[in-house]
C-alpha cells in the first residue's frame, strides 16, 4: 500500500496540478492537524477532474480554512520566513492544545481506574461498552480531514489514548460484569495483522468473560483499503478471526465509516462487504454530516439506500464533534436536521434503521429530535439517545432556538427544561 504524507502529500498536489498557493496551505495546514491517503483513495475515490471541490478531496486533503485564521497565519509566516523545524514544531503544539483535543471529557471523566490504577487507553463512559485503543491501530490506510480522533495521529503523547498490554483489558472486565460490549477502536483497529489483532481479540472469548456479548471494531478500511478484507496477505486470516469470534457464541460488529455514497461504488468494496457479511458478522455504518462533503440530502439517501442493497445497516448520522478542523466541516444543527429529515423521507423503512442527526456530547448522545414551536416559541427538541447516567437515556429536553447553533454547548436551556448534567 502505498501511501502519502507530510512532504509527499504535497508533492502529489503539485503532481496532480494544484498550484503553489495551495501547496503552502497544505503544508502549514499539515503542521497541525494529520492528513495521509492511499493509492486506492488517489486513484479509486477521489474526481480529480473536480478538485479542489470533490467531496473526496475536500474529505482527505488540507485546506487553510481548517485552521483558526490566527494559527493559520502564525504557521504560515513561520515556514515563509525560514524558521527551524522545532520552532515550527512548538508552534503546532500549541496550536492542538487550541483545537481541543480530547473532546467530552473523555481523558478527564471516560477513563477507568482498576485497582487504583488508570487503565489509559481504555474509555467506560456507557455501563454497557468499553472502548480500547490498542497500542498496535493508532492509525489508518487514509485520514479523515474531520477526524474527532486526530489528536491519536500528531505524534503527540500527551494528548494520545492508547493500551498497550491486553491483560489490563481482561482484568478490568473481568470485574465488570455489567459490560457486554467491547468496542476496538483509535486509529483503526484493522490497521493490525491479523495476528496481532487476534492477541487482543482471544483473551476476550474466555468463558470467564461470558457476559461479554458483542465485540466491535470501529473502522474505516471498508472505504479507504478494502483490500484489507479481500487481499491483503493475511485477508483469510482477518475473516476467519471473526468467523471464530461468531462460533463462540459471541456478536461481531463492524462499525464502518462511510461518509459519502462514493465510498461504496467500486468493486472491491462490495466484494469486501460480502466476504465480511458471510463471516457472520453484521456491518453498521456511520459517519458524521459534515460540510464540502456530504450536506445534501441526496447523498445520505443515496448512501442509505446502497448500504441496505449491500446488506449494510445504516446506524448513525452524526453532528462534527468540537474538535480540530470544525470550523471548517461543522454546519448548525438546524440544517442538519433539515438534511436529515429530508434524506430519511427519502428512502424506505429498512434504511430509516439510521438514527440522526446525533451529537456525542460531554453527558451522551444527544438526537436533534426536530424544532418545536411550544406557547408560540420556537425550540429544539432533543432526546438523550445514550446518556453517562443511564436514568437519563429517553429523556426529552428543549432548547432556545438557535438558528447558528453547531454543537450541544452552544445551546442554552428553553425556560423550565430539564437539562442533561
Amino acid at each position: 500500500m502505498k501511501v502519502y504524507s507530510h512532504e509527499r502529500l504535497a508533492r502529489l498536489a503539485g503532481e496532480r496540478g494544484m498550484p503553489e498557493e495551495y501547496l503552502h496551505d497544505l503544508r502549514v495546514v499539515s503542521s497541525v492537524l494529520p492528513f495521509k491517503v492511499n493509492q486506492y483513495v488517489v486513484d479509486e475515490l477521489i474526481d480529480w477532474s473536480a478538485v479542489p471541490d470533490d467531496p473526496i478531496f475536500r474529505l482527505t486533503f488540507p485546506h487553510r480554512d481548517m485552521l483558526p485564521p490566527d494559527v493559520f497565519d502564525h504557521l504560515s509566516g513561520l515556514r515563509l520566513s525560514a524558521a527551524e523545524p522545532g520552532v515550527i514544531r512548538k508552534a503546532a503544539r500549541d496550536a492542538h492544545a487550541r483545537l481541543n483535543p480530547n473532546p467530552g471529557a473523555q481523558l478527564e471523566a471516560n477513563v477507568p481506574t482498576h485497582r487504583g490504577r488508570r487503565l489509559l487507553g481504555l474509555q467506560h463512559k456507557y455501563a454497557e461498552t468499553v472502548l480500547v485503543f490498542p497500542s498496535q491501530g493508532q492509525t489508518c490506510h487514509s485520514y479523515c480531514g474531520y477526524c474527532f480522533r486526530w489528536a491519536q495521529f500528531v505524534g503527540n503523547t500527551e494528548i494520545r489514548q492508547a493500551a498497550s498490554d491486553v491483560a489490563d483489558v481482561v482484568g478490568y472486565l473481568a470485574e465488570s460484569p455489567g459490560v457486554t460490549d467491547v468496542l476496538f477502536t483509535g486509529g483503526d483497529p484493522m490497521i493490525m495483522s491479523a495476528a496481532v489483532l487476534d492477541r487482543w481479540v482471544s483473551p476476550l472469548l474466555d468463558p470467564a468473560l461470558e457476559h461479554l456479548r458483542t465485540l466491535r471494531f470501529g473502522t474505516k478500511a471498508l472505504s479507504y483499503w478494502p483490500a484489507r478484507f479481500t487481499t491483503d496477505p493475511d485477508a483469510d486470516e482477518l475473516l476467519r478471526l471473526f468467523e471464530r469470534i461468531v462460533a463462540a457464541g459471541r456478536h461481531v460488529a463492524v462499525m464502518a465509516h462511510f461518509s459519502h455514497p462514493r465510498e461504496l461504488a467500486t468493486d472491491q468494496v462490495r466484494r469486501a462487504i460480502a466476504r465480511i457479511r458471510a463471516t457472520g458478522a453484521v456491518i453498521r455504518a456511520q459517519a458524521p454530516l459534515i460540510a464540502h462533503v456530504n450536506d445534501r440530502a441526496g447523498d445520505w439517501a443515496a448512501m442509505w439506500q446502497r448500504l441496505v442493497e449491500l446488506g449494510v445497516v445504516p446506524y448513525y448520522m452524526f453532528v462534527e464533534r468540537d474538535t480540530g478542523a470544525r470550523s471548517y466541516f461543522s454546519v448548525p444543527l438546524v440544517r442538519a436536521w433539515q438534511v436529515y429529515t429530508d434524506a430519511i423521507r427519502s428512502v424506505s423503512g429498512l434504511a430509516r434503521t439510521a438514527r440522526g442527526p446525533v451529537m456525542s456530547a460531554a453527558p451522551g448522545k444527544v438526537l436533534v429530535d426536530g424544532v418545536v414551536r411550544i406557547g408560540g416559541t420556537e425550540l429544539f427538541s432533543l432526546r438523550m439517545l445514550q446518556a453517562r447516567d443511564a436514568a437519563q437515556v429517553g429523556r426529552q429536553f428543549f432548547a432556545e432556538y438557535d438558528p447558528t447553533a453547531e454543537w450541544f454547548d452552544d445551546l442554552r436551556p428553553a425556560p423550565g427544561s430539564w437539562w442533561p448534567a
